[in-house]
């Protein structure tokens, strides 16, 4: 065995990253041996030079090479290093990191969507418009938004899209609004949608409860506001009860209420967003869907709007004649393209699999012990100390926020600390610093996908980490150790990124 990677396998054991696949491989050998043309059929065809120009042809780039069996274990060894849905509890609040089930994943692989072209005529792929119309029908019926765009590449990116819509609407009723209002426990990407799409943000703190100030929203609108943007349940897990009267407000001053879908799992089933009042909102289809999401992607983040609003979604639209769908350009007050082609196929076909699988009963049970897991979780932690420092009197929804910061004023250890001790318990820590509101703030959210024995794990894992702070804070501030690495700069790491293996040569010795 190649001795190179012997070394690097024990390099591995004491603690060191997998190597990169350039440690690993050797110029010019393969792991595909592919029999010799036989003469006469080169003879026939000829040699590369006939066949290719020679101002065509590449030359070397440098490519490792490596068997078979080398790049399968590398790749599964760095698969181990990872974390994901299928490796245990990822409670990362705002997320929704729930269990996708295999047979939602078998569907985006099937052949017929695998093998589409994006400029396939429409008649030849009437199956995935299909698929996708249902989509848009049953997110419709889940929200009470009568109309759909499936263009968007993530939630962000839906939220842009909903502050343009609102934008060119009040562009074309000659209206001088450019400002949207966002309430500071509100999802943490609005700030930066509504600024992108040229809104000055009017930041709306929240009451003792939690949820939205009244009295600060009341001072706030005006004839400059354009529209809110609100999460609800909020980013504390609090329901916003007084959503039907910030509605009203907006209204009776020609606003729009934007609902940002990241919460949707904690209510759907249960209210529909046209039921409190909402305008438009974009839904997180890898969130609530159970489209797996992370490291960047891939996701979805699917926008409906009422009617009035309906000539401003991104073009295409997909729409039903009969028997047939189409795509539809003729939007002429469409914003119009917010992305190449018609969104990312594979993470619909997802979602549509898993509300197939689910219909209208399960979407409300699935939302239900959420909810269920939640308060649970939060009980036990209020029991055994934790701080809880909004809403401690009511039940929370899908997700809650804890506050660590007596852990750090007593005993210096932070949320930092207690999520990297959590690493070495084999769950993975939850939203940490958010929102801005909470000191020390841990955002968790266990969804449905936990089970009552992985609800206790989590929560008897955090009760030992209380006892260790007070203890031994020492085992906390020197954690994890027993990850693939220990502790990492956080700040050098920001500052340095070595995104590729040529940037890292470049770096090695500076």
């Amino acid at each position: 065995m190649n001795r190179r990677y012997v070394q690097a396998k024990w390099q591995l054991s004491e603690g060191v990253l997998e190597p990169t696949v350039f440690e690993l491989g050797e110029i010019g050998k393969g792991g595909v041996v592919v029999a010799r043309v036989e003469d006469e059929l080169r003879r026939e065809v000829g040699e590369l030079d006939d066949l290719i120009p020679r101002d065509l042809q590449r030359g070397a780039i440098g490519l490792p090479g490596l068997t078979e069996p080398e790049v399968a274990r590398h790749y599964n060894h760095l698969a181990q290093m990872n974390y994901g849905v299928d490796s245990g509890p990822y409670w990362l609040g705002s997320c929704t990191m729930k269990y996708t089930p295999k047979v939602a994943m078998k569907l985006e692989s099937h052949p017929s969507l695998r093998n589409a072209h994006p400029y396939a005529p429409e008649e030849t792929v009437q199956g995935i418009l299909e698929v996708l119309y249902e989509l848009q029908e049953m997110l419709s019926s889940i929200t009470g938004l009568p109309k759909f765009t499936l263009q968007p590449a993530a939630g962000a990116h839906g939220e842009l899209v909903g502050a343009l819509i609102i934008r060119k609407r009040f562009l074309d009723l000659g209206e001088r609004r450019d400002e949207i209002l966002i309430p500071e426990s509100a999802h943490g990407s609005n700030f930066a949608s509504a600024a992108m799409a040229g809104f000055k943000v009017v930041r709306i703190p929240p009451s003792e409860e939690g949820t939205v100030d009244m009295g600060a929203l009341k001072a706030a609108i005006s004839e400059r506001t354009a529209g809110m943007m609100i999460t609800n349940p909020n980013t504390l897990g609090i329901f916003e009860s007084d959503i039907l009267e910030i509605a009203d407000l907006l209204h009776s001053n020609g606003s729009y209420l934007y609902y940002d879908g990241a919460n949707l799992n904690a209510i759907m089933g249960w209210v529909r967003l046209s039921d409190m009042g909402v305008d438009l909102a974009h839904l997180n289809i890898h969130k609530t869907f159970s489209a797996p999401h992370g490291g960047g992607g891939p996701g979805a983040g699917a926008v409906g709007v009422i009617e009035e609003l309906a000539d401003y979604l991104p073009v295409p639209v997909i729409v039903r004649e009969g028997d047939t769908y189409r795509l539809d350009y003729d939007l002429p007050k469409s914003i119009g393209r917010v992305r190449m082609f018609h969104g990312n196929i594979g993470v619909l076909m997802k979602a549509w699999g898993y509300l197939k699988l689910l219909g209208s009963e399960g979407v409300r049970l699935s939302s239900g012990i959420a909810v269920l897991n939640a308060n649970y979780a939060r009980k036990r932690l209020m029991d055994m100390g934790f701080e809880v420092p909004y809403g401690k009197d009511r039940p929370c929804k899908h997700e809650f926020v804890i506050s660590l910061s007596r852990f750090r004023r007593e005993y210096g250890v932070r949320a930092l600390d207690f999520a990297k001790a959590l690493m070495d318990r084999g769950v993975h820590p939850p939203t940490m610093y958010f929102p801005l509101i909470v000191q020390e703030a841990f955002m968790m959210e266990p969804t449905e996908s936990d089970s009552l024995e992985e609800l206790d794990a989590y929560v008897d894992a955090m009760g030992e980490l209380a006892d260790l702070a007070k203890s031994d804070p020492e085992e906390l501030l020197s954690a994890p150790k027993n990850t693939a690495i220990g502790r990492i700069d956080d700040s050098f790491a920001n500052k340095r990124l070595w995104l590729s293996w040529k940037v890292y040569k470049e770096r090695e010795g500076s």
